[in-house]
C-alpha cells in the first residue's frame, strides 16, 4: 500500500538548562527513520512546538539537514495564532525544502466561525505567496478548541488545490474521520488517534503522524502502512490518556532509550510524577512484553 506512510511526531528533549538537546533529538530521529518511519515531524503537539521559538526552529532544521536527514524526510508543525507568525514559520521550513507543513488553526479565540478560520488560512497562504505548498491542515480540537469541519476542509481544498494537500485528523471522533475519508479521497488523510488508525487506513487513509511511533515504531507502522489492527496499541493509548499526553510519551522514550533527559518538558507543561511513570511502564510491559515472550 502506497501513501504518506508513518511519520514520527518527534518529541523534543531539553537539557537541564531548558535548551533543546539537539544531539539527543537527532539520535531519536535517526532511530525512528531506521525503524520504519519515512519521515519525522518536528515541532508538532508531541514535540511541544507551540513552546519552541523561531531561532530554535532554525537551529534544529539546520542541524537535521546538516546531519544527513533529507529535507523530504521532514514535516514541520506550525502551531501559532498570528497569521504573520504562521507565515514566517511556514516560509522558514519551506525554504529548507521540507516535505510538508502541518498547520493548525489559531487557537486563542474560541467559538469562531468557519468563515473566520477560512480567512485566517487564506491570509497565511497569501503571506507565504508562491512558495506555499504541501500543507496538511491539523484538526486537533481537544487542544486548539477549534474544530475544522468537513465543509471547511472542502472549501480550503477547492480554494487552494495546489497548497492544501492533506489533513491530520486528531479529533478522536470516528464518525468525523469516516466522513472525511468518504468525502476526500483527493486528500492525504492522516489518522492521529491510533485507536482508529488501522480501520482508517483500510478505508483509504494514507498513514499517520504518531506520537507512539517514538517508542513503538514497528507496531504503529503495521497499522499506518498495512492497516493491521493491534489491540495492544489501542489499549496503551487509553493508558497514555490517563496522563498529560506529551509528558507521558516522553516517559516512554526515556524508558526505551535509558536516557532521563527525555523526562524534562518545557513550561507550562510539567513532568509526570514518579508514580505516574511507574504506572505507564508497567502498563506498557503488561501489554507488549507478555505477547512478545
Amino acid at each position: 500500500m502506497t501513501g504518506f506512510g508513518l511519520s514520527v511526531a518527534l518529541a523534543t528533549p531539553f537539557d537541564s538548562s531548558g535548551t533543546i538537546a539537539d544531539k539527543v533529538m537527532l539520535a531519536q530521529a535517526k532511530r525512528s527513520l531506521d525503524s520504519g518511519c519515512v519521515s519525522v515531524t518536528l515541532f508538532g503537539t508531541t514535540g511541544e512546538g507551540a513552546s519552541i521559538g523561531r531561532q530554535e526552529r532554525e537551529q534544529i532544521l539546520e542541524t537535521f539537514v546538516a546531519s544527513g536527514i533529507q529535507p523530504r524526510q521532514i514535516v514541520v508543525g506550525v502551531l501559532v495564532d498570528a497569521a504573520e507568525d504562521a507565515a514566517q514559520q511556514m516560509s522558514q521550513a519551506l525554504s529548507k525544502g521540507v516535505r510538508n507543513i502541518l498547520l493548525a488553526p489559531p487557537s486563542y479565540f474560541k467559538n469562531v466561525s468557519d468563515d473566520g478560520i477560512f480567512a485566517w488560512f487564506a491570509d497565511v497562504f497569501a503571506r507565504v505567496g508562491s512558495a506555499a505548498r504541501d500543507v496538511l491542515v491539523y484538526n486537533i480540537p481537544s487542544v486548539t478548541m477549534v474544530a475544522l469541519s468537513v465543509d471547511l476542509i472542502s472549501r480550503l481544498r477547492k480554494a487552494f488545490p495546489s497548497i492544501v494537500t492533506g489533513v491530520k485528523d486528531s479529533s478522536g471522533d470516528w464518525p468525523y474521520t469516516e466522513a472525511l475519508l468518504r468525502q476526500h479521497g483527493d486528500l492525504i488523510i492522516l489518522i492521529g488517534d491510533e485507536r482508529h488508525l488501522a480501520k482508517g487506513v483500510r478505508m483509504g487513509g494514507q498513514g499517520a503522524i504518531s506520537g507512539m511511533a517514538n517508542f513503538a515504531p514497528h507496531e504503529v507502522r503495521a497499522m499506518a502502512v498495512d492497516g493491521n489492527d493491534d489491540p495492544r496499541v489501542e489499549h496503551f493509548v487509553a493508558e497514555l490518556l490517563k496522563h498529560p499526553v506529551t509528558p507521558a510519551v516522553k516517559v516512554m522514550v526515556a524508558k526505551m532509550t535509558g536516557d532521563d533527559t527525555w523526562l524534562a518538558v518545557r513550561p507550562p507543561l510539567t513532568s509526570i510524577s514518579v508514580d505516574g511513570r511507574r504506572e505507564l511502564v508497567l502498563a506498557f510491559d503488561g501489554l507488549f512484553r507478555t505477547k512478545a515472550a
